[in-house]
Order: structure tokens, then C-alpha cells, then sequence
């Protein structure tokens, strides 16, 4: 087992600080400053990767510390916490000065553990490449082909792997393709029902590109009225529309040469989206009440919980800029379409409120972990993240058993019961007529669910392809 990355958290904020440890310590070896001096001297006398640091303290700013650190270690990751969109110090720092990523305040505890994630990839595949380049200095010509497809198989190496799902899941398709879109500077649409995880894609994505050392930045678009959103994506100048006291700079500008995530894409009026065709085509923007335009290098890839070619047929989604932002779409299955994947996201999830609420011990009990599988989650993993909360808030220990459950997940659960015994009672015949029946069911599920590729299949029943093909053939389902 590899050992952790060594991570250190600069805040002059004892509670920040301590949320910042909750949220990080299981994943990596943490070390702590509560200001720039003693960060300064933890990185002389420790072997430091990543560092994360808040930008307002009172002995020195973030951006300033930053800038010491790259002049001084300039291997270690270097990423910016602040609460200030406006501030165009910490903008300038990320673009010019080298800093890995710069998060918004209040962050969410996922975002923060992928975006260190990231960055201790990136140390690796740093350290990594300073090995390759001194074999190549070494080693005799014939060996260069071999030692850069070793490079870029190093680079291949992303955020996907961190995608919680079972072996064979339905998501391992989405993964692939994405993975191999990564590669490719083009837009990407990502459709799936709401809370199915679209953003936590899209940001694997970005890591796994070229762009993973520039700022992923991430807008709901369904979230604020036309001119706000157009003033938040593409910034204003002072003066621009009464509130507008001094200049703000847009999140595509914030996003120059990473990535910027537009969710809820589909519900954006008919004038937005002909300002976001434009900034597409012309790889520009426009602030509002600016005079002039703004170049911009960003890759978008952006996200809906409907169907835009449904929209587009409807008239009430501009058809060009389906066309522009879908240049690569991927759908991701909902939550009952893979329920395999729904003891390991719960327990994702469940780690995710050990470390928040300070409780090691809490357990997702046999019974319970069944009658999850069962049910169909029509909210996805945000509604099932909101039953598991639910079972915290009634939990007397740390045992979480199926009785916590809400009323309608314990009732599908029954009913999917009674179903299955329903089928089994309706099977006649001697035992052997009655398994080969109940086989020929797992068969079909199994195939249905695996989107009829054998080799999957095959290896989720631990049977060949060999064995299973001659069973397809036995009970008529090739």
C-alpha cells in the first residue's frame, strides 16, 4: 500500500482549520500552520506535496505565502481558499503565479477532497516525470518510444478511478468514454436525472485532461435570474446596472484555460443562449457594460436533467448551440438502473458523515444495506444521501439498521420481497425444473443490467464466456 500524500492546511481560523482536518485526515497525512510563518517553517523541516491555505490572515495574505512557497519548494501543490469572487489579486495569482486551484467559500467537503486528490496526482505524475526524463538522459535512443508511452500512461491516470461504483457497473461505460473525451479539447454535454453525480463527473474530467493544473469553476444555471447569471459568467464593469459597484470578474474569466461546469444548461432563456453561442464560436466574452471583448481559453462542459433534443424539437433550446455543446454527450444511468452501486455509495457517504460529525463507529447494517438496494431512489444518491442523514437524526448508537428507514423505502422493500416470493411460488415442476427456471431470471437480469456485454457478465456470475454462452444457448437467450 502506498503511503498517504503529506498535506498542509494554512488557516488562521482554528474552527476553519479544524474542518479542514475532518475533512481531509482519513485520505492523507495532514501537518497544520495558523499563519504564513510557521507554514514557511513546517515546509523546511517536513516533506510537504500539497499545500491548502486560506487567503485572509492578518500576518500575510494567501497569494502572498503562495508566491514564497513556489520561489522556495516550488514541487509542492499550491491551492487558495477564499471567500472573495471579486478579488483580483488571487485571479491574477492563479493565472500567473502558478497556484493548482482556487476554491470559493463556503466549500463542500467532496469538492475539497477531489480537488487535493488532484493535486496530489499531479505531485506524483510531477515526480514521475523528473524520473522519466532522467532515463531518458540515460537510456539509449531506441528506449524514447517506450519511456513516452509510459508518460502519457501516467497522464492517463485521473479522477475516474475515484467514482464510487461496483465492478461492472453501468457507470464503468460512462467512465470509459469520458476518459477517452478527456484527451480531446472539445465540449461535452453530460445528461442524466437530477443528483446522479453529473458534476462529480464533469470534474473527473477535468482532472483527467490537460487542463487539470488550471481552475475547474462550476455555475447552476437554473439558480439565479437571466442577468444575474449573464453578470456572474461573464463578470461587469462598475457602473454597469445599478448595484454594480465596482468591476466583478466573470467565472469564464476565472476559468481562463481550465474548465468551467454550466449545470441545469437546459433551463436558460433564449437570449442567454444566443451570448452563449457567441462566447463558444468566438472563444470571447463581453462583460457586462464593457466596451470591449475579452479573450478566453475554457473548455465547457455542461449538464442537464432533460432531454435537449426534446427541448430543441420543442423550440425552446437554440438547436446551434445543442449542436456546439454537445460535440461529445454521455448519459449517466439513474441509481435503480444499478443498484450495486448503492451499498458502496452509501458507505461513501456514510464515511463522508463519520468524519463530519466526529462518529468512527457509525455501522450500515445487513438488513438495511438490502432494503436500500431495493428501493428505486427517484431523487438518485442526493435522495439517498438525505435517508441516510434521516437514520443519523434517529439513531439512539452507532448501528444503523433497516428500522430507521423512511416509511416508502421499507415498503418497496417489502414489496419486492412479496414479488420475489410471488415468482418463486408460481414455478412449477420438480427442484431441478424450479432452479433452472430461477438461473434462466439471473441470467436475463444479469445481461439487461450489464447492457447484454458478456464479457461483464460473465465475470459478475464467475462463469467463462465459454460457460456463459452455452448457457444463453441452453435456455434460448442469445
Amino acid at each position: 500500500m502506498s503511503p498517504q500524500a503529506t498535506v498542509l492546511l494554512v488557516d488562521d481560523e482554528i474552527r476553519s482549520l479544524e474542518a479542514l482536518q475532518r475533512t481531509l485526515e482519513d485520505d492523507f497525512t495532514l501537518f497544520t500552520a495558523s499563519s504564513a510563518d510557521e507554514a514557511l517553517a513546517i515546509l523546511e523541516s517536513e516533506f510537504i506535496q500539497v499545500i491548502v491555505t486560506d487567503q485572509r490572515m492578518p500576518d500575510m495574505t494567501g497569494v502572498a505565502l503562495l508566491r514564497r512557497v513556489r520561489e522556495r519548494h516550488p514541487q509542492v501543490v499550491r491551492i487558495i481558499l477564499s471567500g472573495y469572487t471579486d478579488n483580483a489579486d488571487i485571479i491574477a495569482a492563479v493565472n500567473e503565479a502558478g497556484i493548482y486551484q482556487y476554491l470559493l467559500k463556503p466549500w463542500h467537503p467532496e469538492s475539497l477532497l477531489l480537488t487535493v486528490q488532484g493535486a496530489a496526482e499531479l505531485f506524483r505524475l510531477q515526480q514521475d516525470n523528473e524520473l522519466l526524463n532522467v532515463e531518458l538522459k540515460t537510456s539509449a535512443p531506441w528506449l524514447q518510444g517506450r519511456v513516452d508511452g509510459k508518460r502519457r500512461e501516467l497522464k492517463a491516470r485521473n479522477a475516474m478511478a475515484n467514482i464510487t461504483r461496483a465492478a461492472g457497473s453501468p457507470l464503468d461505460k460512462v467512465c470509459e468514454l469520458l476518459e477517452r473525451v478527456a484527451g480531446f479539447d472539445i465540449a461535452v454535454l453530460i445528461e442524466g436525472e437530477s443528483g446522479v453525480g453529473k458534476e462529480l463527473l464533469a470534474r473527473a474530467l477535468h482532472y483527467a485532461s490537460h487542463r487539470r493544473d488550471r481552475p475547474f469553476v462550476v455555475e447552476n444555471c437554473a439558480a439565479m435570474p437571466e442577468q444575474l447569471l449573464e453578470s456572474e459568467l461573464f463578470g461587469h464593469k462598475r457602473g454597469a446596472f445599478t448595484g454594480a459597484y465596482q468591476d466583478h470578474i466573470g467565472l469564464f474569466q476565472q476559468a481562463d484555460g481550465g474548465t468551467i461546469f454550466l449545470d441545469e444548461i437546459g433551463e436558460t432563456s433564449p437570449a442567454f443562449q444566443a451570448k452563449l453561442l457567441r462566447v463558444l464560436q468566438e472563444g470571447e466574452i463581453r462583460p457586462v457594460g464593457s466596451p470591449r471583448p475579452l479573450k478566453v481559453d475554457v473548455r465547457v462542459v455542461s449538464a442537464t436533467n432533460r432531454k435537449l433534443a426534446e427541448l430543441v424539437r420543442e423550440g425552446r433550446f437554440r438547436e446551434d448551440l445543442y449542436y456546439r455543446l454537445s460535440a461529445f454527450a454521455v448519459t449517466v444511468p439513474p441509481l435503480r438502473e444499478r443498484p450495486a452501486d448503492i451499498p458502496l455509495i452509501a458507505e461513501k457517504l456514510l464515511d463522508d458523515a463519520r468524519r463530519h460529525y466526529q462518529r468512527p463507529g457509525l455501522t450500515l447494517l445487513a438488513d438495511a444495506q438490502d432494503a436500500l438496494r431495493l428501493y428505486r431512489w427517484p431523487g438518485n444518491v442526493r435522495q439517498l444521501r438525505n435517508e441516510l442523514n434521516r437514520m443519523l437524526v434517529l439513531a439512539d448508537g452507532d448501528a444503523l439498521g433497516a428500522e430507521l428507514l423512511s416509511p416508502e423505502v421499507l415498503q418497496a422493500a417489502a414489496e419486492e420481497q412479496v414479488a420475489e416470493l410471488a415468482f418463486l411460488a408460481g414455478i412449477e415442476g420438480d427442484l431441478k425444473t424450479r432452479l433452472e427456471a430461477l438461473e434462466k431470471r439471473i441470467l436475463k437480469e444479469t445481461l439487461t443490467r450489464q447492457r447484454w456485454n458478456k464479457t461483464r457478465a460473465a465475470e459478475e456470475l464467475g462463469l467463462s464466456r465459454v460457460g456463459l454462452r452455452s448457457k444463453l444457448t441452453r435456455y434460448g437467450l442469445e
